[in-house]
Protein backbone atom coordinates (compact mmCIF):
# COMPACT_ATOMS: atom_id res chain seq x y z
CA UNK A 1 0.00 0.00 0.00
CA UNK A 2 1.27 3.46 -0.97
CA UNK A 3 0.14 6.45 1.06
CA UNK A 4 0.90 10.04 0.08
CA UNK A 5 0.69 12.54 2.96
CA UNK A 6 0.21 16.13 1.80
CA UNK A 7 1.02 19.12 4.04
CA UNK A 8 2.13 22.70 3.38
CA UNK A 9 5.37 22.41 5.35
CA UNK A 10 7.67 19.53 6.18
CA UNK A 11 8.71 20.61 9.68
CA UNK A 12 7.42 24.07 10.63
CA UNK A 13 4.24 24.15 12.68
CA UNK A 14 2.35 21.61 14.77
CA UNK A 15 0.52 20.05 11.81
CA UNK A 16 3.77 19.61 9.87
CA UNK A 17 5.45 17.91 12.82
CA UNK A 18 2.46 15.62 13.32
CA UNK A 19 2.25 14.73 9.61
CA UNK A 20 5.98 14.01 9.45
CA UNK A 21 5.80 11.81 12.53
CA UNK A 22 2.87 9.90 11.05
CA UNK A 23 4.88 9.22 7.90
CA UNK A 24 7.73 7.78 9.97
CA UNK A 25 5.33 5.75 12.10
CA UNK A 26 3.69 4.25 9.01
CA UNK A 27 7.05 3.40 7.47
CA UNK A 28 8.15 1.60 10.64
CA UNK A 29 4.93 -0.40 10.54
CA UNK A 30 5.14 -1.65 6.97
CA UNK A 31 3.32 1.07 4.99
CA UNK A 32 5.01 2.74 2.00
CA UNK A 33 4.41 6.34 3.04
CA UNK A 34 5.78 9.51 1.51
CA UNK A 35 5.14 13.18 2.15
CA UNK A 36 4.47 15.91 -0.42
CA UNK A 37 5.07 19.49 0.71
CA UNK A 38 5.48 22.99 -0.61
CA UNK A 39 8.09 23.99 1.97
CA UNK A 40 10.80 21.34 2.31
CA UNK A 41 13.32 21.82 5.12
CA UNK A 42 15.44 18.64 4.98
CA UNK A 43 17.00 16.32 2.41
CA UNK A 44 14.94 13.29 3.46
CA UNK A 45 14.26 11.12 0.43
CA UNK A 46 10.68 10.27 1.41
CA UNK A 47 9.72 13.95 1.63
CA UNK A 48 8.98 15.38 -1.81
CA UNK A 49 8.63 19.01 -2.82
CA UNK A 50 6.21 20.30 -5.42
CA UNK A 51 9.21 22.22 -6.73
CA UNK A 52 10.58 25.68 -6.22
CA UNK A 53 9.08 28.46 -8.28
CA UNK A 54 8.88 32.23 -8.10
CA UNK A 55 5.11 31.71 -8.11
CA UNK A 56 5.03 29.95 -4.73
CA UNK A 57 5.60 33.01 -2.51
CA UNK A 58 3.39 35.07 -4.80
CA UNK A 59 0.49 32.67 -4.25
CA UNK A 60 0.91 33.00 -0.50
CA UNK A 61 1.04 36.81 -0.71
CA UNK A 62 -1.89 36.92 -3.15
CA UNK A 63 -4.22 35.05 -0.80
CA UNK A 64 -3.20 37.25 2.16
CA UNK A 65 -3.63 40.36 -0.01
CA UNK A 66 -7.16 39.32 -1.04
CA UNK A 67 -8.08 38.78 2.62
CA UNK A 68 -6.50 42.14 3.50
CA UNK A 69 -8.52 43.95 0.80
CA UNK A 70 -11.75 42.11 1.67
CA UNK A 71 -11.35 43.16 5.30
CA UNK A 72 -11.25 46.85 4.38
CA UNK A 73 -7.43 47.02 4.35
CA UNK A 74 -7.15 45.67 7.90
CA UNK A 75 -4.50 43.21 9.07
CA UNK A 76 -6.82 41.95 11.78
CA UNK A 77 -7.63 38.25 11.36
CA UNK A 78 -5.19 38.05 8.45
CA UNK A 79 -3.93 34.63 9.55
CA UNK A 80 -7.07 33.37 11.25
CA UNK A 81 -8.73 32.60 7.94
CA UNK A 82 -7.88 30.97 4.61
CA UNK A 83 -9.95 31.42 1.45
CA UNK A 84 -7.93 28.94 -0.67
CA UNK A 85 -8.28 31.00 -3.84
CA UNK A 86 -4.89 29.98 -5.23
CA UNK A 87 -2.62 26.97 -5.06
CA UNK A 88 -0.86 24.17 -6.91
CA UNK A 89 -2.30 21.22 -8.83
CA UNK A 90 -0.53 18.12 -7.46
CA UNK A 91 -2.52 15.46 -9.29
CA UNK A 92 -0.05 15.26 -12.19
CA UNK A 93 2.91 14.50 -9.89
CA UNK A 94 4.09 10.90 -10.30
CA UNK A 95 3.93 10.09 -6.57
CA UNK A 96 0.32 11.21 -6.50
CA UNK A 97 -0.54 8.99 -9.44
CA UNK A 98 1.20 5.97 -7.85
CA UNK A 99 -0.44 6.43 -4.46
CA UNK A 100 -3.27 4.16 -3.29
CA UNK A 101 -4.45 6.62 -0.64
CA UNK A 102 -4.18 10.41 -0.48
CA UNK A 103 -3.89 11.77 3.04
CA UNK A 104 -4.44 15.52 3.37
CA UNK A 105 -3.25 17.39 6.44
CA UNK A 106 -2.80 21.20 6.74
CA UNK A 107 -2.67 22.54 3.17
CA UNK A 108 -3.37 26.25 3.62
CA UNK A 109 -1.62 29.59 3.02
CA UNK A 110 -1.48 29.27 -0.73
CA UNK A 111 -0.47 25.60 -1.08
CA UNK A 112 -3.73 23.99 -2.25
CA UNK A 113 -6.71 25.92 -3.54
CA UNK A 114 -10.30 24.71 -3.36
CA UNK A 115 -10.00 23.77 -7.04
CA UNK A 116 -6.85 21.76 -6.28
CA UNK A 117 -8.63 19.88 -3.48
CA UNK A 118 -11.52 19.23 -5.85
CA UNK A 119 -9.12 17.70 -8.40
CA UNK A 120 -7.64 15.45 -5.71
CA UNK A 121 -11.07 14.21 -4.65
CA UNK A 122 -12.23 13.85 -8.25
CA UNK A 123 -9.22 11.64 -9.02
CA UNK A 124 -11.18 8.72 -7.57
CA UNK A 125 -8.48 7.85 -5.06
CA UNK A 126 -9.62 7.32 -1.45
CA UNK A 127 -8.99 10.49 0.55
CA UNK A 128 -8.27 10.76 4.27
CA UNK A 129 -8.30 14.24 5.83
CA UNK A 130 -6.67 14.81 9.21
CA UNK A 131 -8.11 17.92 10.81
CA UNK A 132 -5.44 19.82 12.75
CA UNK A 133 -7.94 22.65 13.13
CA UNK A 134 -11.50 23.36 11.98
CA UNK A 135 -10.81 24.71 8.47
CA UNK A 136 -11.96 21.64 6.54
CA UNK A 137 -15.48 21.86 8.00
CA UNK A 138 -15.94 25.64 8.32
CA UNK A 139 -16.11 28.35 5.69
CA UNK A 140 -12.74 30.06 6.14
CA UNK A 141 -11.71 30.02 9.83
CA UNK A 142 -9.21 27.72 11.51
CA UNK A 143 -10.86 28.07 14.91
CA UNK A 144 -14.46 29.23 15.22
CA UNK A 145 -14.31 30.17 18.92
CA UNK A 146 -17.97 30.40 20.03
CA UNK A 147 -19.41 30.68 16.50
CA UNK A 148 -21.43 27.64 15.40
CA UNK A 149 -22.58 28.80 11.97
CA UNK A 150 -20.54 26.00 10.39
CA UNK A 151 -23.21 23.59 11.62
CA UNK A 152 -25.54 24.84 8.89
CA UNK A 153 -23.97 27.53 6.68
CA UNK A 154 -21.13 29.96 7.31
CA UNK A 155 -22.30 33.48 6.48
CA UNK A 156 -21.95 37.00 7.89
CA UNK A 157 -18.63 35.90 9.37
CA UNK A 158 -17.20 37.86 12.30
CA UNK A 159 -13.68 37.39 10.91
CA UNK A 160 -14.30 38.64 7.36
CA UNK A 161 -16.12 41.64 5.98
CA UNK A 162 -18.57 41.08 3.13
CA UNK A 163 -18.83 44.70 2.00
CA UNK A 164 -16.36 44.64 -0.91
CA UNK A 165 -16.45 41.14 -2.43
CA UNK A 166 -19.66 39.72 -1.04
CA UNK A 167 -19.93 36.97 1.57
CA UNK A 168 -16.67 35.08 0.94
CA UNK A 169 -17.06 32.61 3.86
CA UNK A 170 -20.48 31.63 2.53
CA UNK A 171 -19.08 31.13 -0.98
CA UNK A 172 -16.19 29.02 0.33
CA UNK A 173 -18.53 26.94 2.51
CA UNK A 174 -20.81 26.24 -0.45
CA UNK A 175 -17.80 25.38 -2.64
CA UNK A 176 -16.57 22.88 -0.04
CA UNK A 177 -20.06 21.40 0.13
CA UNK A 178 -19.99 20.90 -3.62
CA UNK A 179 -16.48 19.36 -3.49
CA UNK A 180 -17.33 16.90 -0.71
CA UNK A 181 -20.61 15.80 -2.26
CA UNK A 182 -20.48 12.13 -3.34
CA UNK A 183 -16.78 11.98 -2.39
CA UNK A 184 -14.92 9.14 -0.66
CA UNK A 185 -13.58 10.96 2.40
CA UNK A 186 -12.70 9.89 5.93
CA UNK A 187 -12.28 12.84 8.28
CA UNK A 188 -9.92 12.29 11.22
CA UNK A 189 -9.94 14.48 14.30
CA UNK A 190 -6.70 14.45 16.27
CA UNK A 191 -8.86 14.84 19.37
CA UNK A 192 -12.35 13.64 20.26
CA UNK A 193 -13.25 17.30 20.62
CA UNK A 194 -12.29 18.06 17.01
CA UNK A 195 -14.06 14.95 15.71
CA UNK A 196 -17.25 15.89 17.56
CA UNK A 197 -17.16 19.43 16.13
CA UNK A 198 -16.73 18.01 12.63
CA UNK A 199 -19.67 15.63 13.06
CA UNK A 200 -21.88 18.62 13.86
CA UNK A 201 -20.93 20.42 10.63
CA UNK A 202 -23.08 20.30 7.53
CA UNK A 203 -19.90 19.78 5.50
CA UNK A 204 -19.08 16.43 7.13
CA UNK A 205 -22.61 15.14 6.77
CA UNK A 206 -22.63 11.67 5.21
CA UNK A 207 -18.90 11.18 5.67
CA UNK A 208 -17.05 8.99 8.12
CA UNK A 209 -15.54 10.93 11.03
CA UNK A 210 -13.15 9.23 13.47
CA UNK A 211 -10.69 10.20 16.18
CA UNK A 212 -7.01 9.25 16.03
CA UNK A 213 -4.36 11.14 18.04
CA UNK A 214 -1.04 12.35 16.69
CA UNK A 215 1.86 9.90 16.91
CA UNK A 216 5.13 10.42 18.72
CA UNK A 217 8.38 8.47 18.85
CA UNK A 218 8.32 7.47 22.51
CA UNK A 219 11.82 6.06 22.20
CA UNK A 220 13.15 9.49 21.27
CA UNK A 221 10.87 11.46 23.56
CA UNK A 222 11.62 9.76 26.85
CA UNK A 223 12.85 10.65 30.35
CA UNK A 224 16.55 11.35 30.84
CA UNK A 225 18.85 12.81 33.48
CA UNK A 226 17.53 16.23 34.54
CA UNK A 227 20.87 17.56 35.78
CA UNK A 228 22.61 16.80 32.48
CA UNK A 229 19.71 18.32 30.53
CA UNK A 230 19.90 21.56 32.52
CA UNK A 231 23.61 21.83 31.90
CA UNK A 232 22.91 21.51 28.16
CA UNK A 233 20.81 24.70 28.26
CA UNK A 234 22.71 26.44 31.08
CA UNK A 235 19.63 26.31 33.28
CA UNK A 236 19.87 26.63 37.08
CA UNK A 237 20.01 23.30 38.91
CA UNK A 238 18.57 24.61 42.18
CA UNK A 239 15.26 25.99 40.79
CA UNK A 240 11.84 24.56 39.97
CA UNK A 241 11.39 25.30 36.27
CA UNK A 242 8.15 25.79 34.36
CA UNK A 243 8.14 25.64 30.56
CA UNK A 244 5.81 27.46 28.18
CA UNK A 245 6.33 27.05 24.45
CA UNK A 246 4.65 27.57 21.10
CA UNK A 247 5.58 28.64 17.58
CA UNK A 248 4.76 32.29 18.32
CA UNK A 249 4.50 33.35 21.96
CA UNK A 250 2.43 36.43 21.17
CA UNK A 251 -0.34 34.40 19.44
CA UNK A 252 -3.43 35.40 21.47
CA UNK A 253 -4.92 31.92 21.11
CA UNK A 254 -2.02 30.47 23.11
CA UNK A 255 -3.15 32.40 26.20
CA UNK A 256 0.15 33.83 27.36
CA UNK A 257 -1.62 36.74 29.08
CA UNK A 258 -3.49 34.29 31.31
CA UNK A 259 -0.20 32.69 32.28
CA UNK A 260 1.02 36.17 33.24
CA UNK A 261 -2.09 36.63 35.41
CA UNK A 262 -1.65 33.21 37.04
CA UNK A 263 1.98 33.90 37.89
CA UNK A 264 1.05 37.24 39.42
CA UNK A 265 -1.45 35.42 41.64
CA UNK A 266 1.24 32.93 42.69
CA UNK A 267 3.63 35.79 43.42
CA UNK A 268 1.03 37.41 45.68
CA UNK A 269 -0.25 34.29 47.42
CA UNK A 270 3.05 32.38 47.62
CA UNK A 271 5.83 34.98 47.86
CA UNK A 272 8.18 32.30 49.20
CA UNK A 273 8.37 30.87 45.67
CA UNK A 274 9.89 34.05 44.19
CA UNK A 275 13.43 32.72 44.50
CA UNK A 276 12.57 29.07 43.90
CA UNK A 277 10.62 29.10 40.61
CA UNK A 278 11.72 30.35 37.18
CA UNK A 279 9.96 30.32 33.82
CA UNK A 280 11.51 28.97 30.61
CA UNK A 281 9.82 30.37 27.50
CA UNK A 282 10.60 28.81 24.13
CA UNK A 283 9.41 29.95 20.71
CA UNK A 284 9.22 32.94 18.42
CA UNK A 285 9.06 36.33 20.20
CA UNK A 286 10.19 34.74 23.50
CA UNK A 287 12.59 37.64 24.06
CA UNK A 288 9.73 40.16 23.84
CA UNK A 289 7.83 38.96 26.90
CA UNK A 290 10.56 39.04 29.56
CA UNK A 291 9.15 42.13 31.27
CA UNK A 292 5.62 40.72 31.49
CA UNK A 293 6.25 37.98 34.04
CA UNK A 294 6.50 38.36 37.80
CA UNK A 295 9.09 35.58 38.00
CA UNK A 296 12.52 35.38 36.44
CA UNK A 297 12.18 34.37 32.80
CA UNK A 298 14.68 32.42 30.70
CA UNK A 299 13.92 32.97 26.98
CA UNK A 300 14.90 30.26 24.51
CA UNK A 301 14.59 30.81 20.76
CA UNK A 302 12.60 28.40 18.58
CA UNK A 303 14.06 24.87 18.81
CA UNK A 304 13.79 22.87 15.56
CA UNK A 305 16.01 19.92 16.49
CA UNK A 306 13.83 17.18 18.12
CA UNK A 307 16.73 15.86 20.20
CA UNK A 308 17.38 19.35 21.58
CA UNK A 309 13.70 19.64 22.40
CA UNK A 310 13.81 16.33 24.27
CA UNK A 311 16.67 17.72 26.34
CA UNK A 312 14.70 20.88 27.07
CA UNK A 313 11.63 18.95 28.25
CA UNK A 314 13.81 16.85 30.52
CA UNK A 315 15.40 19.98 31.95
CA UNK A 316 12.14 21.36 33.32
CA UNK A 317 9.70 20.26 36.03
CA UNK A 318 6.27 21.21 34.70
CA UNK A 319 4.90 22.16 31.28
CA UNK A 320 2.22 24.87 31.35
CA UNK A 321 -0.17 25.40 28.45
CA UNK A 322 -2.74 28.22 28.95
CA UNK A 323 -4.04 27.78 25.39
CA UNK A 324 -7.57 29.15 24.84
CA UNK A 325 -8.43 26.86 21.94
CA UNK A 326 -6.37 23.92 20.79
CA UNK A 327 -6.80 20.55 19.13
CA UNK A 328 -4.20 18.07 20.40
CA UNK A 329 -1.04 20.08 21.20
CA UNK A 330 2.17 18.27 20.26
CA UNK A 331 3.88 20.01 23.16
CA UNK A 332 1.70 18.22 25.72
CA UNK A 333 2.30 14.83 24.07
CA UNK A 334 6.04 15.50 23.96
CA UNK A 335 6.17 16.66 27.57
CA UNK A 336 4.23 13.66 28.84
CA UNK A 337 6.40 11.24 26.87
CA UNK A 338 9.39 12.74 28.68
CA UNK A 339 7.64 12.20 32.00
CA UNK A 340 6.78 15.87 32.53
CA UNK A 341 3.44 16.69 34.23
CA UNK A 342 1.32 19.35 32.49
CA UNK A 343 -1.07 22.09 33.56
CA UNK A 344 -3.68 23.31 31.05
CA UNK A 345 -7.20 24.64 30.68
CA UNK A 346 -10.31 22.51 30.21
CA UNK A 347 -10.66 23.30 26.51
CA UNK A 348 -10.39 21.51 23.17
CA UNK A 349 -8.45 18.25 23.27
CA UNK A 350 -6.44 19.17 26.39
CA UNK A 351 -8.65 17.37 28.97
CA UNK A 352 -8.36 14.22 26.84
CA UNK A 353 -4.58 14.37 27.29
CA UNK A 354 -4.13 15.55 30.86
CA UNK A 355 -5.80 13.29 33.43
CA UNK A 356 -6.71 15.66 36.26
CA UNK A 357 -4.48 15.17 39.30
CA UNK A 358 -3.06 11.96 37.84
CA UNK A 359 -0.47 13.24 35.36
CA UNK A 360 -1.16 16.95 35.67
CA UNK A 361 -3.87 19.47 36.38
CA UNK A 362 -6.85 20.59 34.25
CA UNK A 363 -7.90 24.12 35.24
CA UNK A 364 -11.27 25.76 34.74
CA UNK A 365 -11.34 27.52 31.35
CA UNK A 366 -9.89 31.04 31.40
CA UNK A 367 -9.67 30.94 35.21
CA UNK A 368 -6.24 32.34 36.06
CA UNK A 369 -6.75 31.60 39.77
CA UNK A 370 -7.41 27.91 39.09
CA UNK A 371 -4.47 27.81 36.69
CA UNK A 372 -2.28 29.23 39.46
CA UNK A 373 -3.69 26.64 41.88
CA UNK A 374 -2.85 23.94 39.36
CA UNK A 375 0.77 25.04 39.14
CA UNK A 376 1.06 25.12 42.95
CA UNK A 377 -0.58 21.69 43.17
CA UNK A 378 1.79 20.19 40.58
CA UNK A 379 4.82 21.68 42.34
CA UNK A 380 3.79 20.17 45.68
CA UNK A 381 2.35 16.79 44.56
CA UNK A 382 4.18 13.46 44.45
CA UNK A 383 6.34 14.31 41.44
CA UNK A 384 7.56 10.76 40.91
CA UNK A 385 4.00 9.43 40.50
CA UNK A 386 2.95 12.32 38.25
CA UNK A 387 5.97 11.76 36.04
CA UNK A 388 5.41 8.00 35.80
CA UNK A 389 1.71 8.46 34.98
CA UNK A 390 2.48 11.02 32.28
CA UNK A 391 4.96 8.70 30.60
CA UNK A 392 2.59 5.71 30.76
CA UNK A 393 -0.27 7.69 29.19
CA UNK A 394 1.94 8.85 26.31
CA UNK A 395 3.27 5.38 25.52
CA UNK A 396 -0.16 3.76 25.65
CA UNK A 397 -2.04 6.40 23.66
CA UNK A 398 0.39 8.20 21.35
CA UNK A 399 3.10 5.68 20.46
CA UNK A 400 3.91 5.22 16.77
CA UNK A 401 2.72 1.62 16.66
CA UNK A 402 -0.65 2.42 18.27
CA UNK A 403 -1.39 5.35 15.94
CA UNK A 404 -0.04 3.65 12.79
CA UNK A 405 -2.26 0.63 13.44
CA UNK A 406 -5.38 2.80 13.61
CA UNK A 407 -4.55 4.67 10.41
CA UNK A 408 -3.69 1.44 8.59
CA UNK A 409 -7.15 0.10 9.41
CA UNK A 410 -8.70 3.21 7.86
CA UNK A 411 -6.56 2.95 4.73
CA UNK A 412 -7.46 -0.72 4.28
CA UNK A 413 -11.16 -0.01 4.67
Amino acid sequence: MRVLIINTSERIGGAAIAANRLMEALKKNGVKAKMLVRDKQTDHLTVLSVGSSWLMPIKFVWERFCIFIANNFSKKNLFQVDIANTGTDVTSISEFQRADVIHLHWVNQGFLSLNDIEKIISSGKPVVITMHDQWYFTGVCHYSDKCEKYKTLCQDCNLMSHKLFGDIPKKVFEKKQQIYKNARITFVGCSKWMADLARSSKLAEGHRVVNIPNAIDTELFCPSDKTAARKEFNLPEDKRLLLFGCQRITDERKGFNLLVDALQIIKKEHPELSNKVEIVVVGGDSDKVADMLSFNIIPVSYVSDPQKMVQLYNAIDIYVTPSLQDNLPNTIVESMACGIPCVGFNVGGIPEMIDHKENGYVAEYKNAQDFADGIIWALSADYSSLSSNARSKAVKTYSESAVARKYTEIYEN
